[in-house]
């Protein structure tokens, strides 16, 4: 049989009431008196109902996460589950629990936030990727409901988000490369539709212009996030009459397609190509060579989020709307070969 707030009560020698208080973390209830009551709660086992209680507060304690689509990108990119570990840490610490959802559309996705939202299933939700024009935004907007934009938003830029500034962070990539000796730079960018791919071309393109290199159209490719896109570009790039000396990819991951392609080839990192990526996943420094990279605080990124949403949900005051994670390149062998020109 559940044990009940009554059952504690009678147990503590105190009021329903009382206990109820201590729950809620009432600031009228003595600390001698809450310890005392959490004592028998611990001993007695009882959790309390959380279906119950959200009827009477109207809150559920939970933050809704949509998922990056393609699903398979969640599996096969470790910035996802590194972003996610820091906003279900963070949550955990404030008594909150996750839900996540997804869709295979776009058309999806919005049925899918359209479900928490109007069900009150969450108290608010992050948004894992910014996108031109997107949907959820809108929607989230039209109805009030509390959000966290993991990226930014050009149209909407007055929003809660937590970012890099990924222009500048593909800017010191680049400018890494050019202080190697490299003046034939390629791109492995991502979904021209997301955010962060135009921002880390823009980088990228201005530290070029800075050195008074030429940007080479041939030499930028887009893709996924996924290692197959950084295969796909080095078969590109090696049936070029004139091919770069040195990558910068939007993702290890597609870095790890990159030097899979090169090492199947024949091809050497960093003596005939050298390599920069982005995100610092733990896998980089394992790899052969170990992966030059541009870390951008994933896993405080997340936590940000995280901290983010549930002071908005819980009417705080904000500080900021826009919070940036600063970034810094991990050098490894990858790109360490002076050119000799």
């Amino acid at each position: 049989m559940a044990i009940t707030i009554v059952d504690v009560a009678k147990k503590a020698g105190v009021s329903p009431s009382t206990v109820s208080r201590v729950l809620s973390n009432h600031p009228r209830i003595s600390p001698a008196t809450a310890a005392k009551v959490r004592e028998v709660l611990k001993e007695l086992g009882y959790h309390p109902n959380i279906m119950a209680k959200s009827l009477v507060s109207k809150t559920t304690n939970t933050i809704g996460l949509i998922l990056p689509r393609p699903a398979e990108e969640l599996f096969q990119n470790l910035f996802f589950s590194e972003v996610i570990r820091g906003i279900v840490t963070q949550a955990a610490r404030t008594g909150y629990d996750l839900m996540m959802t997804t869709g295979t559309t776009e058309r999806e996705e919005l049925e899918a936030i359209t479900r928490l939202v109007k069900g009150r299933r969450v108290d608010g939700v992050i948004l894992l990727y910014s996108r031109q024009s997107d949907p959820l935004i809108s929607f989230m907007l039209e109805h009030g409901f509390p959000f966290v934009l993991i990226g930014r938003s050009d149209e909407f830029p007055d929003i809660l988000s937590v970012d890099n500034d990924n222009v500048q962070a593909a800017y010191d990539a680049t400018r890494h490369l050019i202080a190697q000796g490299h003046k034939r730079i390629g791109l492995v960018s991502g979904p021209p539709n997301l955010i962060v791919s135009g921002d880390r071309m823009k980088g990228y393109l201005q530290a070029l212009k800075d050195a008074g290199i030429e940007a080479r159209p041939e030499w930028i490719v887009e893709g996924d996030f996924l290692q197959e896109s950084g295969y796909r570009a080095m078969s590109f790039f090696m049936c070029l009459p004139e091919r770069p000396t040195a990558l910068v990819t939007i993702d290890d991951v597609v870095a790890f397609g990159v030097l899979r392609g090169l090492t199947e080839l024949g091809y050497k990192v960093p003596d005939d190509l050298s390599l920069v990526g982005f995100n610092n996943i733990s896998l980089s420094e394992l790899s052969t060579p170990p992966i030059s990279s541009m870390d951008i605080g994933i896993y405080q990124i997340g936590y940000t989020a995280s901290q983010t949403l549930i002071r908005a949900v819980k009417g705080e005051a904000m500080p900021q709307k826009r919070v940036i994670i600063p970034h810094r390149l991990i050098v490894r062998e990858s790109s360490l070969i002076q050119v000799k020109n």
